[in-house]
């Protein structure tokens, strides 16, 4: 798996990295492992193990995508402007599986940062 940089990000929007690699990257953030018969989810919220046991196919599932979306905090929604400089899809650019891969770099902004924060928190609290 491709570390969690921003060339990483850039690669997903840029439609460079395949669909199977960026579904992973955030099956692996949201907790989901591998295992040899199928995927363990024990480390997964419980309101996404719930609805998917078994990771879903974000750029084919619009409500996966969606419940995505809801599960950014506010305070991340507009990572992908500050942090990246991501400017959006020129309207040719605006279908489905580009706009859900975003979505999908979001949420990694999003992961990231409260990785990072906990992380800060972690240490202030040793």
């Amino acid at each position: 798996m491709p570390p969690l940089t921003d060339d990483t990000l850039w690669a997903i929007l840029n439609d460079e990295l395949d669909d199977d690699t960026v579904n992973r990257l955030v099956w692996r953030s949201l907790g989901y492992q591998e295992i040899s018969d199928g995927w363990d989810s024990s480390a997964v919220e419980p309101a996404w193990a719930e609805k998917y046991p078994e990771p879903p196919n974000f750029i084919e599932s619009r409500p996966a995508t969606v419940q995505l979306t809801r599960s950014i905090p506010p305070e991340y929604k507009q990572l992908l402007k500050e942090e990246l400089g991501f400017k959006g899809y020129s309207i040719d650019q605006l279908v489905p599986r580009l706009t859900r891969r975003a979505t999908m770099v979001s949420w990694l902004l999003s992961y990231r940062q409260q990785q990072a924060t906990d992380g800060f928190a972690a240490k202030d609290n040793a």
